[in-house]
């Protein structure tokens, strides 16, 4: 069986025009244009609270260095709010009504903790609350996938890698507005920024309908699909569970690759920022190019080379101790992400075509699950065998997904 998931196919010679054709329809279709801007907006603000809240809760709340650790944890709500939503959304097909909730949701949320006057206040908030504010973003892919069922094309991949870089994008943006405005304003008001941020994706999408539903009153007389059970789901979940392995390495590299640089090689602050800035850029350049190599190789079984080189990364920051190391590992890392980053989102819903919206929602939330198994095996890795050789810890995790992936694209 070819590992290729089902979706649009194109001809030899086609890919580059295709590409082309993906940008002239973002441009020339009012839902993926203004979803481009909306989910920019959303990686703007959520990426430049990530790195703030551990201070918040120290300088502005007093709480100790372990206690503002565990609020990571409370993003372990997130799969399940983004399986309601989702469920939900597959049930009624109101992606825009329900991306709408989340996204007011997500301002009150930010809000709350901006304004918090004690310390269980954002913990609560982000346990109960954020969590569905990030099933927005789900809820646009699934009515970008509406839209491109509507009509398919070849080009319908391209146009979700466009609409994923403007996300991706906003993340490279986002930590360093945010820091600057925690500099100046303080966290408090980059908090709201935050809000404010997340709130404004609302105006791109303005007063727009879901794709394929030209009155609201026509949905009630459609047939609503039936909950997809765990046995048609397990695809999606195998699948979903090698990318936590995948993405687990990231809070690894996160809390430890910085202090590995500044404490025990003694880079400059230059050097360190550069180093860890030049993952995204690889990204961002990787992504529209993932889709055409996708069409000649098959979705699952570039996902297993990119799953290689996070193997590779890792193994670069454990043994190398030099900043040309460091920098072929960063290289590396935006190959993966520019792999999984643009094609995660199109297997995933391929994997469960009935419940697009489930799909969506599940495996964009999986991320905080695999920040809370890469933060927990990270911890321990470095308490166990130190710095740098806790690298070999995602390097495991990286390598297993390999083997996950290759035996996927086996049976694909």
């Amino acid at each position: 069986m070819s590992e290729h998931l089902p979706g649009p196919r194109v001809e030899a010679g086609e890919p580059e025009r295709a590409e082309n054709t993906a940008l002239r329809l973002v441009w020339s279709t009012p839902l993926y244009l203004r979803s481009t801007v909306a989910l920019f907006l959303s990686g703007l603000g959520f990426s430049a609270a990530a790195p703030q809240i551990a201070s918040f809760l120290v300088g502005e709340l007093h709480a100790s260095l372990t206690v503002a650790g565990l609020y990571y944890l409370t993003n372990l709500t997130a799969p399940v709010a983004g399986y309601l939503v989702g469920a939900r959304s597959d049930r009624t097909g109101a992606r825009l009504g329900l991306f709408r909730v989340c996204a007011v949701v997500g301002f009150a949320g930010w809000t709350a903790i901006a304004l918090a006057p004690r310390l269980w206040v954002p913990f609560v908030v982000s346990a109960v609350v954020l969590g569905f504010a990030g099933a927005a973003t789900s809820q646009l892919f699934a009515a970008i996938h509406d839209q491109a069922a509507l009509r398919p094309r070849p080009a319908n991949d391209g146009v979700v890698a466009i609409v994923r870089m403007a996300l991706t994008a906003g993340w490279v943006v986002g930590p360093v507005a945010g820091s600057f405005l925690a500099a100046v304003a303080g966290s408090r008001v980059m908090l709201f920024a935050t809000a404010v941020a997340t709130l404004a994706q609302l105006v791109p999408l303005g007063a727009l309908r879901d794709p394929g539903v030209p009155h609201p009153a026509a949905a009630e007389h459609e047939p609503r699909p039936v909950r997809p059970g765990v046995r048609v789901m397990l695809p999606l979940l195998g699948f979903t569970g090698l990318y936590i392995c995948v993405y687990a390495g990231e809070s690894v590299k996160y809390a430890f690759l910085p202090i590995y640089m500044n404490d025990r090689l003694g880079f400059s602050p230059a050097l360190s920022g550069a180093v860890i800035g030049i993952q995204p850029l690889v990204e961002l350049v990787l992504m529209p190019v993932a889709v055409v190599v996708a069409r000649r190789t098959g979705e699952v079984r570039l996902m297993v080379l990119a799953a290689g080189f996070g193997v590779g990364a890792n193994l670069c920051f454990a043994l190398t101790g030099t900043a040309a190391g460091l920098f072929a590992g960063q290289v590396l890392m935006g190959g993966v992400w520019g792999v999984f980053a643009t094609l995660g989102i199109i297997v995933a819903q391929r994997l469960l075509p009935q419940a697009v919206a489930t799909a969506s929602a599940i495996f964009l939330s999986s991320t905080a699950l695999s920040s809370a198994l890469g933060g927990l095996a990270g911890g321990l890795g470095a308490a166990w065998i130190g710095l740098p050789l806790v690298f070999l810890v995602p390097a495991g995790f990286a390598l297993a997904a390999v083997l996950g992936l290759a035996a996927l694209a086996r049976a694909r």
